[in-house]
């Protein structure tokens, strides 16, 4: 199989390179929303894992404004090359969950911006509505808008365990209603979630391969600081099977294998601060190092994206 850059997998960069003539960097946007399972709505408390600290840049905080936010971004990023454009990534909790008007002036805002090109819009599968999919829809038309969905897993059983507070059916439902309407989708899905088998894992690239969906975020559990998972791996360490590198290395080539072979991979790895990762701690090795691996891997053992998928 011969994807369009030198990897052995549809690599999100070569899609950036063959779908926007400047460069492109996406900016984090933090404007402040919260989840239904965290405002009583549906649960509270939030996902197990959840702590948004470990991924939201110094620039991101919901008290600066979206424009601000993006001019200190853009200048951030700006200092390594002075000629690309943006994608305002609205990434914090679930940033549809909100009503209609309030949302269309802050992506309003974002789009107004000169540097920007589109708009990459994280939430939860049950938090769209067919009036907010028809406005994005109509934004296509002059922007590169990505709808990103929030995952997790395949299995309701183990959204129950995190506290997802929405099921695999929200999950079919909503690319159902997002498809085919010039949105690139794409969707989150953690590794190695409590109670989750090889089997229930290699599954979950089976299942994914069915629904509508463009691109792809991986990465392995990790426990950090602040969160319900980190109580419950202090007092029942027994719940979780974390992996090694090589092991987690092994299992995404076989995950791969399975996947439908146009899904496009945004990542394999998230990196938590130092100081707020509990565990698995992987002797300090960067994200690009563990995507060699990876990469190597492959290449060894012969395995491609999609070349046992069956979709």
């Amino acid at each position: 199989m011969k994807f369009n850059g030198s990897k052995q997998y549809n690599d999100f960069g070569s899609f950036l390179k063959s779908h926007f003539v400047e460069p492109v960097q996406k900016i984090s946007i933090d404007i402040g929303f919260t989840c239904p399972n965290r405002d009583g709505s549906k649960g509270t408390g939030g996902c197990t894992y959840c702590n948004n600290n470990s991924f939201n840049p110094d620039y991101c905080k919901p008290k600066k404004s979206i424009t601000e936010q993006l001019n200190e971004g853009t200048a951030f990023f700006s200092r390594k090359r002075k000629n690309q454009k943006y994608l305002a990534y609205f990434q914090a909790y679930t940033n549809t969950y909100s009503d209609i008007e309030s949302l269309k002036k802050l992506y309003l805002e974002a789009l107004s911006h000169p540097k920007v090109l589109g708009l990459v819009i994280g939430t939860r599968p049950d938090c769209i509505s067919t009036q907010l999919i028809d406005f994005l829809s109509e934004l296509c038309k002059s922007y590169f808008i990505s709808l990103e969905f929030g995952i997790e897993s395949t299995l309701n059983s183990t959204l129950e365990v995190v506290n997802r507070c929405h099921t695999f059916e929200d999950t079919q439902n909503a690319y159902n209603i997002a498809k085919n309407k010039g949105l690139h989708l794409g969707g989150h899905l953690i590794i190695g979630l409590p109670g989750e088998s090889k089997e229930n894992i290699l599954n979950h690239a089976k299942t994914l391969s069915k629904l509508p969906i463009n691109s792809l975020k991986l990465h392995h559990l990790q426990i950090v600081k602040h969160t319900m998972m980190a109580f419950q791996y202090k007092n029942y360490p027994e719940l979780f099977n974390l992996f090694n590198v090589e092991d987690y290395v092994d299992i995404i080539g076989e995950f791969l294998s399975l996947l439908r072979s146009d899904i496009i991979i945004e990542r394999f790895i998230s990196e938590s601060p130092a100081d707020l990762l509990i565990a698995p701690k992987w002797g300090g090795l960067k994200n690009f190092e563990i995507v060699a691996k990876i990469d190597k891997s492959l290449k060894e053992k012969n395995l491609w994206q999609g070349k046992y998928c069956l979709y």
